[in-house]
């Protein structure tokens, strides 16, 4: 359940990123659908703490960079990440597609970064997307590797929304599809949350902190090449975990 204060305090900074210009107070708050008071509460506080200033006198508010630099510092740090983020540059570069790093996140996958492809047509998302688990390939190629107690606990919570004819309809389909990824070690979403769209995954097990590593693009795309994307992933999954291994035990 949403928090309404946080929640409405993240749409204004989606609001922003979404209009890319000063707003001021009344179109603030008819863009948010809130009560001008609340959204006059809300840009006090925020201009309080300097995230938010006013860019003349009833010129409208826009942010600052305090919240950019925030972000940065915590980017800068994330160890998963960080490490990480060079291979993804190069897996995009190898593969023409978009590469992404994501983690369970309750009932959804969180993509955590995200390299796009730089052709025309590409699959194109950002960090901190959430995306339905059971119609996703790193929510797939990640589950199959949770012991069996979590997998149970957690395919209860999934409600098998159904995007495409391909999206798996029911909790048995889905397990089905989990024990293929299990034996092979990978995952191939063709279609299943939107028909044009498809993507392949390997699961990364960083001493049990599990994350999903995919390529994803057009569905043709992805179909062509599905063998050879396959097995680029599988040897950077392990280059990935031999380098890990070798700093861990450094």
């Amino acid at each position: 359940m949403d928090v309404k204060l946080v929640a409405r305090t993240l749409d204004l900074f989606e609001l922003f990123a979404a209009e890319q210009r000063p707003l001021p107070l009344a179109e603030m708050a008819r863009l948010l659908s809130v009560p001008s008071s609340s959204c006059l509460a809300l840009a006090r506080t925020l201009v309080s703490r300097g995230y938010l200033y006013e860019v003349r006198k009833r010129g409208g508010y826009y942010p600052t960079r305090r919240l950019q630099l925030l972000a940065n510092a915590i980017n800068a740090v994330d160890p998963v990440v960080e490490m990480l983020h060079p291979r993804l540059v190069e897996l995009r570069d190898a593969t023409g597609e978009t590469i992404v790093l994501g983690k369970i996140h309750g009932s959804a996958v969180v993509y955590l970064d995200v390299v796009e492809s730089e052709k025309a047509v590409r699959y194109s998302c950002a960090p901190g997307t959430l995306r339905p688990l059971h119609a996703n390939s790193i929510g797939k190629v990640i589950f199959a590797e949770l012991d069996p107690s979590t997998q149970e606990a957690l395919g209860a919570k999934l409600q098998f929304e159904r995007y495409t004819d391909a999206t798996a309809p029911d909790l048995a389909t889905f397990i089905d599809q989990i024990d293929t990824a299990r034996g092979r070690g990978w995952y191939a979403n063709i279609g299943e949350s939107a028909p044009e769209l498809s993507a392949v995954a390997v699961a990364l097990d960083f001493g049990g902190d599990l994350y999903g590593l995919s390529i994803g693009g057009p569905t043709e795309r992805i179909r062509q090449r599905l063998n050879e994307h396959v097995a680029t992933l599988v040897k950077a999954k392990e280059q990935i975990l031999l380098t890990w291994h070798k700093n861990e035990t450094a």
